[in-house]
């Protein structure tokens, strides 16, 4: 059974900093574009950043320089560093993998739409 289950959210004052975590099981993240996605209430689901298998990121339009994405492969764990919260980064953070290789530039454009495997999200609050 392929899970994705996603850990580390919770309340923070902006300019603070936030680790969020995914563990897989029934498959290695290792050959999926792999990627974090995010949705604040009322709001549709945006692409925060993705990651293709050769390491290479990529972006949503308001988090580079303050957000990195990396995996563990041997812990088959993928990982979320969060730096310089702002409030507008308040929202249910998901992890997703497709077992596309090279995708993660069109699912972070695309909201993940059409990704193979998600997880239910985990809570990122960011107080002013």
């Amino acid at each position: 059974e392929v899970r994705l289950v996603e850990s580390g959210g919770g309340l923070v004052q902006a300019g603070g900093s936030l680790s969020l975590s995914c563990i897989a099981s029934g498959f290695t993240f290792d050959d999926h574009s792999v990627g974090w996605f995010r949705q604040a209430p009322g709001k549709e689901r945006e692409g925060v950043l993705c990651m293709d298998t050769d390491g290479k990121p990529h972006y949503g339009d308001s988090v580079k320089g303050r957000f990195t994405i990396s995996s563990n492969n041997a812990k088959n764990t993928l990982y979320l560093q969060m730096n310089n919260l702002k409030p507008e980064d308040t929202g249910v953070y998901y992890c997703a993998a497709d077992r596309s290789p090279y995708a993660g530039g069109y699912f972070v454009a695309h909201g993940g739409n059409g990704m193979d495997y998600w997880g239910k999200g985990t809570l990122v609050t960011v107080s002013s």
